[in-house]
């Protein structure tokens, strides 16, 4: 980055190639929409040498990238409503051991996540997903330390409830606008 930084645009390719894969996953996830990730990490190679005297020599490239990965992903929506879809082939690949079942499994994972509020969506993304450092994400998002591990504690937990409530029938499968839709239980109709 530094040598980009000083003008030598050519070594952009270099970061292109590292993590071209790492920001269109992250995008992938978040949105659910290909096409869209795409466009998001081209705009992030363009403001990466836009805005390249604004990196800091001696602070974590990666933190960098992302923090402008996400206000790329503000901009973005700013200028268009946000629509989220589910694409069944954006879920994470698998290599399981029972293939429908952990296949079923990876879906009903992503399912549950588009069902998710985007802050939650967005740090286990950065987590899990982008494998982003507490300390890296605190620095992203302009908080303590203890707050990243509070918030993303509490996607967990999220996670879990509404992937549960997938797998049972709570939540109607909606594939097609991403949005949860509560059924209620009837009595004698206990887990």
């Amino acid at each position: 980055m530094l040598e980009v930084r000083n003008g030598a645009g050519e070594t952009l390719g270099v970061l292109f190639d590292r993590y071209h894969a790492p920001l269109y996953n992250f995008y992938a996830k978040l949105t659910g929409d290909r096409t869209l990730s795409e466009d998001l990490v081209q705009e992030v190679f363009l403001r990466i040498l836009k805005y390249r005297q604004s990196y800091q020599p001696g602070t974590p490239f990666r933190a960098w990238i992302y923090q402008i990965a996400r206000n790329a992903r503000v901009d973005h929506y700013r200028k268009t409503p946000k629509h989220i879809t589910f694409e069944p082939e954006m879920a994470p690949p698998v290599v399981p051991k029972d293939a429908a079942l952990e296949s079923e499994e990876a879906a009903l994972l992503h399912q549950a996540m588009m069902h998710m509020p985007e802050e939650k969506r967005e740090i286990l993304i950065l987590s899990r997903f982008q494998e982003l450092k507490y300390e890296e994400i605190a620095k992203l998002l302009g908080c303590e330390l203890g707050t990243v591990k509070t918030r993303i504690h509490r996607a967990i937990q999220e996670l879990r409830l509404v992937f549960r409530q997938l797998e049972s029938g709570m939540i109607a499968k909606n594939s097609d606008s991403g949005a949860a839709k509560f059924i209620p239980r009837r009595a004698g109709n206990e887990m």
